[in-house]
């Protein structure tokens, strides 16, 4: 804002410039001038030529922004200092103006106001490491000069430092100016050796000057040759242990003399070790390097500068030149160690040797010689029957573990058996050192270390324990896949981290085993990652659905694509230990389809297992089973509890099903009348006993037949029928039906041959006496009602047809031949059985006689065709 108002504030001033020149009364002192910034700065505003204000009258203003009266100093009535602090770089205007007239600026012809522009900066700081360097070009040195060094403090926007390099040879001063940090000079036609130099830079700017330190040295101090060339390295095969270097001069030995340094380093090394200077003091072309390791490839560096110390620079590294130490005898044992896992059985041990080359191999190795000592293979004189198994290292080369693995040996040991076991490295030129280790029974072996811990940090696994007294050494041992690896460390360690190359999302098994005089003791062991991840996949999930709940059940998810630890288990919001396999849905909906899936997750993610879908049974197990058996001993308690109140009831049963039907034979209706009691006459053979059956019609007042012409031939106890009737004649004016007679001549009951006519009925003639012939007179027939209980028939039921049905029948019979009907009526199953005289009944008063009309008939049936009709 300050920035973009510069324009109009320096039109202002130019005009108010223009107006002093006329008549001006303030005047603000210094004039234009140079801050630098950090500081402080006081300007002084004084009244002239007029008393029309004073200075208590002023007041100073900062751009646009009136400076506080606490900064204000009043030296006397006619002067008022200010003080402000100088801030930031970009340049701005002071003013000093009076109270009164301040507004009227132009009607008063800009007489009490004033103002000065301030330029702000930075003054110029000393240059440090001012450093000069002359440098070869072909075989000789240039005779250019190249300086460099570097500024300090900050550079000023709007008037930057200016440097001057300054180089005084032979009385003469050469300059170069520049704004950089660099710079050039001619030292003339070829380079001055022997010369002496003062050399310096200086720094200037509008607030000061600043010089470096002046350089002042022979012209070859500053001199910098090309490396020794021609560079070169060689073995012998009779010193495994050395490499012979040559190099040539960079220029003649005429114009300098060098001294020259060497370093060194084994192929793969991080570091370089370095060659006393004091062993290449001298001016040489060729070094021999000595205590290498054999069959070791180094890399060698030679550069060069004057001979005397401390004098001149430098020359850069030679390129590197690389060669191989001869072979040499071993040095150092192969690291013997052992991983042990369970036997077939519980008392046996599967035990594998393996081993890392030496150290300090100083050769390829070609074998190894294994000696296994068994305490029952020892000798009589105390000392062991060794075994030597040699072993082809190029059999044996392979990737075993997560490192090399040089060897691989196995056996099968008891828990109750001890061994010993040692191991040598051969190359071409000799062997090595021997290494052991002690295998004690399973019984016998030291205590494991205490409070193991393994955690990662700063992409390491770190290890943890309490040291044991007794430990000389320990073995951290981590595997994973089926791989192993292993370091050692010294009996006073507590703590470590792994050296070997671990991956991420990899879980390790990472074991501690504490070593006495190389028996090794029982390991504590735990389980760590490098770094966690999501899990790669979900477990796959199977169940076992009910009606009302259901089942999941999952495997683990493979080690190799958990990632992390398993933190616990998802499953419809429900949160499952991480050691959970299976879990139980409750609360659900019977014969309904779901699809669940598993979640599992570490700490830094999760996976959801492949859907699984099933559908809840309708009915819950064993629910159809007991509906099937509860049914069937329902059924059963049914039949059971039927069958009881038959046996119970049977006589109700008997009775409602097969009704007892009433014997006629056996009713007194033949000698019972409610007004006529009547003397019962034993029937003749010839006749049904107890039983007349006439058809009469008795409605007409006429006899239907005379007693000479109706009586009808019946056979003895038998009747012809062409349908059995059981009607009960219902009235004396009713037709009787065809009846029939047994036709069984053996005689008997009435009851036991007449299955089909049973009497229910029967009309008694009231006026009647024995041995009187009937007249043709009417009579008066008394109806009598039998006893039984039998539903009437539908022959009672509708008594008028069948009357007259029977007064038809009557007609007809009266106009037909006596005989012709006889022989009819048989055909017909007409049954009749006349009165015989000592059969008719007298009056019981005797005081009047009747006269005598044909007999009414004494029953009328009408035919059956089914049997009996209930009612």
């Amino acid at each position: 804002m300050v920035a973009g108002r510069l324009p109009q504030l320096f039109v202002l001033a130019c005009l108010f410039s223009a107006l002093h020149a006329i008549v001006n009364h303030l005047v603000v002192a210094p004039q234009s001038p140079v801050l630098e910034i950090g500081g402080n700065f006081t300007a002084t505003c004084v009244i002239i030529d007029t008393t029309e204000v004073s200075a208590d009258d002023l007041y100073w203003k900062l751009s646009e922004n009136i400076v506080p009266e606490e900064q204000y100093t009043k030296i006397n009535t006619s002067a008022l200092a200010v003080t402000i602090p100088v801030r930031g770089e970009e340049p701005q205007w002071l003013f000093c103006l009076s109270k009164e007239v301040s507004h009227y600026v132009f009607l008063n012809n800009g007489k009490f106001i004033h103002g000065i522009i301030l330029t702000k900066g930075y003054p110029p700081v000393k240059p440090e490491n001012l450093s000069c360097v002359a440098v070869q070009e072909k075989d000789e040195i240039s005779t250019i000069l190249s300086c460099v060094w570097e500024p300090v403090g900050h550079q000023s926007v709007h008037f930057p430092t200016i440097y001057t390099l300054n180089v005084v040879m032979l009385r003469a001063q050469l300059q170069i100016k520049t704004n950089g940090s660099n710079a050039e000079v001619s030292l003339g036609e070829t380079f001055p050796f022997y010369t002496h130099l003062e050399i310096w830079v200086e720094a200037q700017n509008e607030l000061g000057k600043m010089e470096t330190e002046h350089l002042k040295e022979d012209a070859d101090w500053f001199v910098k040759t090309n490396p020794p060339s021609d560079v070169d390295v060689f073995s012998e095969d009779r010193f495994p242990t050395s490499l012979l270097i040559n190099w040539s001069h960079p220029i003649p030995q005429v114009y300098m003399r060098f001294t020259y340094e060497i370093r060194f380093s084994h192929e793969g090394a991080q570091n370089w070790t370095y060659v006393p200077l004091v062993d290449t003091a001298k001016s040489m072309q060729s070094f021999r390097l000595q205590n290498l390791q054999p069959d070791t490839i180094y890399i060698v560096q030679v550069r060069c500068r004057q001979a005397r110390p401390g004098y001149g620079y430098w020359s850069d590294w030679s390129a590197n030149a690389t060669k191989k130490t001869p072979e040499g005898q071993p040095k150092s044992k192969p690291d013997l160690w052992r991983i042990i896992s369970e036997g077939v059985d519980m008392n046996t041990r599967r035990v594998q040797f393996v081993s890392k080359e030496p150290v300090h191999r100083n050769g390829r190795i070609t074998s190894y010689n294994i000696k296994i000592q068994d305490q029952r293979d020892k000798g009589k004189n105390g000392s062991w029957e060794w075994e030597s198994i040699p072993v082809n290292g190029s059999e044996a080369d392979g990737n075993f573990g997560l490192q090399k693995i040089s060897f691989l040996k196995q056996i099968r040991l008891a828990n109750n058996e001890s061994v010993k076991v040692s191991v040598t490295a051969v190359n071409s030129v000799g062997v090595s050192p021997e290494a052991s280790i002690v295998l004690l029974k399973k019984s016998q072996e030291p205590p494991s270390v205490e409070d193991l811990k393994v955690s990662s940090r700063e992409g390491r696994l770190w290890v943890e324990w309490k040291s044991s007294k007794d430990a000389s050494e320990y073995v951290v041992e981590w595997a994973a896949d089926g791989q192993a690896d292993w370091q050692r460390e010294t009996g006073g360690t507590r703590r470590t981290a792994i050296k070997g190359s671990l991956r991420k999302f990899v879980c390790y098994t990472v074991s501690v085993y504490p070593v006495r005089l190389r028996k090794i003791g029982k390991p504590a062991s735990l389980e760590a990652y490098l770094e966690q991840g999501a899990p790669l996949e979900g477990p796959a999930v199977d169940g076992n659905p009910e009606r009302n709940r259901a089942k999941l059940v999952w495997k683990e998810i493979p080690q190799s694509r958990r990632q992390g630890f398993i933190t616990n288990y998802t499953i419809f919001s429900t949160t499952v230990p991480a050691g959970a396999t299976s879990y139980i849905l409750p609360s659900l909906s019977g014969n309904t389809r779901y699809d669940v899936w598993v979640r599992a997750s570490t700490i830094t993610g999760y996976a959801d297992g492949s859907i699984y879908t099933f559908t809840t049974l309708k009915y819950a197990p064993g629910e159809i089973e007991g509906i099937v058996v509860g049914v069937s001993f329902g059924f059963l308690f049914v039949v059971l509890l039927t069958m009881l109140l038959c046996f119970y009831k049977r006589e109700v049963i008997k009775d409602n099903f097969w009704p007892r039907i009433p014997n006629p034979g056996e009713s007194t209706i033949g000698n019972w009348s409610p007004d006529y009691p009547l003397k019962t006459e034993t029937p003749k053979e010839n006749c049904l006993s107890g039983i007349s059956v006439l058809d009469a019609d008795a409605c007409d007042g006429k006899s239907v037949f005379e007693e000479d012409k109706t009586s009808l031939p019946l056979k003895k106890d038998k009747y012809l029928s062409e349908e059995h009737s059981s009607g009960i004649g219902g009235s004396s004016c009713m037709s009787s039906p065809r009846q029939s007679v047994s036709d069984s001549d053996e005689g008997g009951d009435i009851a036991d041959t007449t299955a089909s006519t049973v009497q229910y009925s029967s009309v008694v003639a009231s006026n009647g006496y024995k041995g009187q012939t009937p007249s043709c007179q009417p009579q008066q027939a008394v109806f009598s009602r039998s006893e039984s209980t039998q539903p009437l028939l539908d022959s009672e039921e509708n008594s008028d047809m069948l009357l007259q049905e029977g007064s038809r029948r009557s007609q007809r019979f009266l106009n037909e031949d006596p005989a012709e009907t006889g022989q009819q009526e048989a055909l017909q199953a007409l049954d009749f059985c006349p009165l015989e005289e000592d059969s008719e009944q007298k009056t019981s008063t005797g005081s009047q006689s009747r006269d005598w009309m044909p007999a009414a008939p004494v029953s009328s049936y009408m035919p059956q065709l089914g049997g009996y009709r209930l009612q």
